[in-house]
């Protein structure tokens, strides 16, 4: 792992400021953790069928910005969920008779709404920041960038454990889960036009203060979010399709290493939005494909720089990408509400979304559906709400 990492420093594919985070994920692989040989980095495409299950033999072991990949065993799943469960309850998994008649098929909505951040992402903050701190105790702080659930998810991990939080914001973003990542306790500094450039200066923050840069996509996180992907195949027996927003990754690969983990047949589905489109040409090509551009009022998957290690994840182990419209969200984030009486931000309704837009393809089918968040500000909700 320490060679592939330094070839991507050689090469400047990684970035210096990612040695700290990387030093300590290799110290941490290197610790008493014993491996069960049963891994969640798929050994090739799996565009057709999404089944199936995977020892893996080095797919995804480095990404474009130094992070070295992890595989998820049985030991390292169980060390995370009790980690996350300090902190975060069970959340529900239920289905809703008017959603049905909606979806018209068997629909289960995992509730991730309901953690104390109101998102999925505060399970990888907390394995994440546990494990860093396992690495190097004298931990000066962490800085990251994040459009709200990445930066709320650090900045409660932060004050559970101690560490102060810097979290790097663009201009113009919600201004509610900038008021909620500041009432955990985290310095906000607010900059650049969308995600790409707050994460850039991030890197910068990280360099001048001597801070812990805290990628949107690591092993780590990725570890924390599978817990909710435990509870869910645990709550119902032989998903078909698992429905799962794509931001940068962790969601839908957490997904994925999970029913590898299981050995078992579900399709895991990504949905993005269509007006941000870098993960599905991504998929499409088999390869990371930037875009110029992530206009979209559906903040939590507004990304235009994949990662390389998610989309090498992704295309090994997802069934396929949708992309759905800006009404299309809009739409689900209101039947969301009108059938379950759940919020749902943006990004909270893409899975719901992704289902409706392919409902006579999975007609008879058992589907979830991960409601990721409902972390929207009055004004969106409103917009959605009475449109």
């Amino acid at each position: 792992m320490l060679r592939d990492f330094a070839g991507h420093l050689a090469s400047g594919a990684a970035d210096p400021v990612e040695i700290p985070v990387t030093l300590a994920q290799i110290a941490a692989a290197s610790g008493p953790l014993p491996h069960s040989g049963v891994t969640a980095v798929a050994s090739g495409p799996r565009h057709a069928s999404g089944s199936g299950s995977s020892s893996g033999d080095g797919a995804g072991e480095s990404s474009a910005n130094g992070t070295v990949g992890g595989t998820l065993t049985v030991e390292t799943l169980r060390a995370a969920r009790e980690r996350v469960a300090r902190h975060v309850p069970r959340t529900p998994t239920r289905r809703w008779p008017l959603l049905e008649q909606a979806t018209g098929t068997e629909t289960w909505v995992k509730h991730e709404n309901h953690t104390p951040t109101g998102a999925f992402k505060v399970r990888g903050g907390l394995t994440f920041v546990a494990r860093q701190l396992a690495a190097t105790p004298d931990l000066p702080g962490l800085v990251s960038a994040s459009r709200g659930n990445h930066s709320q998810s650090l900045a409660f991990a932060g004050r559970a454990h101690g560490v102060p939080v810097t979290i790097v914001v663009p201009e113009g973003n919600s201004p509610d889960k900038n008021a909620a990542t500041e009432a955990l306790g985290a310095e906000l500094v607010v900059h650049g036009r969308d995600f790409q450039e707050a994460v850039e200066h991030a890197r910068v923050v990280a360099l001048e203060r001597g801070l812990v840069m805290v990628p949107s996509f690591h092993p780590w996180l990725v570890e924390g979010v599978a817990t909710y992907a435990a509870e869910l195949h645990e709550d119902v027996a032989a998903l078909d399709t698992v429905y799962v927003p794509v931001g940068m990754g962790s969601g839908i690969c957490a997904n994925i290493a999970v029913r590898d983990l299981l050995g078992r047949s579900t399709e895991i589905v990504g949905v993005v939005a269509e007006r941000a489109p870098a993960y599905a040409l991504s998929f499409e090509a088999g390869r990371p494909v930037p875009t110029d551009e992530a206009d979209t009022f559906v903040d939590g998957v507004a990304c235009r720089e994949p990662h390389l290690d998610a989309v090498a994840r992704i295309v090994a182990g997802a069934a396929r990408i949708v992309r759905v419209s800006e009404e299309q969200a809009a739409a689900a984030m209101a039947l969301m509400y009108r059938a379950t009486h759940n919020l749902a931000e943006p990004a909270g309704s893409l899975a719901l979304a992704g289902l409706l837009a392919e409902r006579d393809r999975v007609a008879g089918r058992r589907v979830a559906v991960v409601h990721t968040g409902g972390n929207a500000d009055f004004d969106v909700l409103t917009r959605a709400l009475t449109g």
